[in-house]
């Protein structure tokens, strides 16, 4: 492929590369490269996901509540079916949990979107939960599941339909910064472009080392999920998804099979994670004790890997060492939910556009910058 410039070249097309490569090609000539041959291969078609107001810290439920409007009220040409359909989200505790439980209910912007239920009424909700498992509860009525194809194709349809070029097998190579911009080498040819976008997800500190960018210390972390056979006696497509207040697992259903997971975080290189046996068993465990559940038949096991900055908070703005890089990187499990407000913001900040319409509070544009990490030159390390 022949050399062409471009404005932006995002380098990662997941949900966070796609969203925002379709925001950019309103208003400029982007490039969107992935280093697989279909895009959204790893975390982003790996994800089971649940779009839900109060997951997640306090900086990304400012950025779930910004993008609901989007979910529930897609515009009529983004896709062909609804991006998210009702669930239900119910946090369960056992006594020694509730002051954890009590705790997360009554934190300013958790508590009017939730309401506390009994140990009864739970268990009408979802009637696998054992009594001792759940001595009260936290339910949030509009959590929905989200159809993340729907989501991640929508965006690369707006995309390609704007003009912009998506490649794939498009495995970086090298990154060079001459004369205010970037020359970038992948295994599918090579591009010109003023700004890297760096969406590479769990391959986002080692994009940045490519460029000469800080390190940030983003670690992938492992998680599991397994899909089980129910009891032909069950129906659970009316429950909600349980998570302990712990995050120690969780269960949703899922086209008439149960959805499970031990919720684990397994520090890991970058790579195409495999589920590992002990992990399923740990899942299998935790949900038979907490529910009447005997899980006889695995339909599927997988594992999918959540990037983490240090803080747990995604990382969204210019790199304070190299010019012209981007970071839209360490979303954690908070990707998909957050998409629509975090693309607005990331194109907001890559135009420098200030006090439009939907700009994002100043203070989470503070909360996701790089700028908020103490970091240093790699050239002057490496000297």
């Amino acid at each position: 492929m022949s050399e062409t410039f471009f404005d932006f070249a995002i380098i990662g097309a997941g949900i966070a590369g796609a969203s925002l490569a379709a925001e950019l090609e309103q208003t400029h000539r982007v490039v969107l490269l992935d280093r697989e041959e279909f895009a959204g291969y790893h975390s982003t078609g790996r994800s089971a996901a649940l779009f839900s107001e109060i997951y997640g810290n306090s900086t990304i439920r400012a950025l779930s509540r910004a993008s609901r409007d989007f979910f529930f009220s897609p515009p009529a040409d983004f896709a062909p079916v609804a991006l998210v359909k009702r669930r239900g989200s119910l946090y369960i505790a056992r006594h020694s949990q509730l002051p954890d439980l009590m705790q997360f209910a009554s934190s300013e912007d958790v508590a009017d979107g939730v309401r506390i239920v009994t140990s009864e009424e739970a268990r009408g909700l979802c009637p696998i939960l054992r009594k001792e498992s759940v001595a009260s509860a936290v339910l949030e009525e509009q959590a929905a599941d989200v159809d993340v194809s729907a989501l991640h194709q929508g965006y690369l349809r707006w995309f390609r339909s704007r003009g912009g070029l998506l490649v794939t097998n498009a495995d970086v190579r090298s990154l060079v910064r001459a004369n205010a911009e970037w020359r970038i080498a992948t295994s599918s040819g090579s591009f010109h472009a003023r700004t890297i976008v760096n969406a590479a997800g769990a391959w986002a500190d080692i994009v940045a080392q490519m460029a000469g960018a800080a390190s940030l210390q983003i670690q992938p972390r492992r998680r599991t999920a397994i899909l089980v056979e129910l009891p032909t006696a069950i129906s659970a497509e009316t429950w909600p998804m349980v998570v302990d207040i712990d995050e120690t697992f969780y269960f949703k259903p899922d086209a008439g099979l149960l959805l499970i997971s031990p919720a684990d975080e397994t520090p890991v290189e970058a790579s195409d994670v495999q589920p590992e046996e002990l992990d399923v068993a740990i899942a299998i465990d935790r949900i038979e004790q907490a529910t009447t559940l005997k899980i006889q038949k695995i339909r599927r096991r997988w594992a999918g890997l959540r990037s983490f900055a240090p803080d747990r908070t995604p990382v969204v703005g210019f790199d304070p060492v190299q010019q012209g890089f981007f970071w839209l990187a360490a979303h954690g499990g908070y990707g998909i939910q957050t998409a629509p407000a975090l693309s607005k913001l990331a194109a907001q900040l890559l135009r420098r556009e200030q006090n439009s319409a939907d700009s994002i509070n100043p203070a989470i544009i503070s909360d996701l910058s790089p700028q908020r990490f103490s970091v240093e030159d790699p050239a002057r390390s490496i000297a």
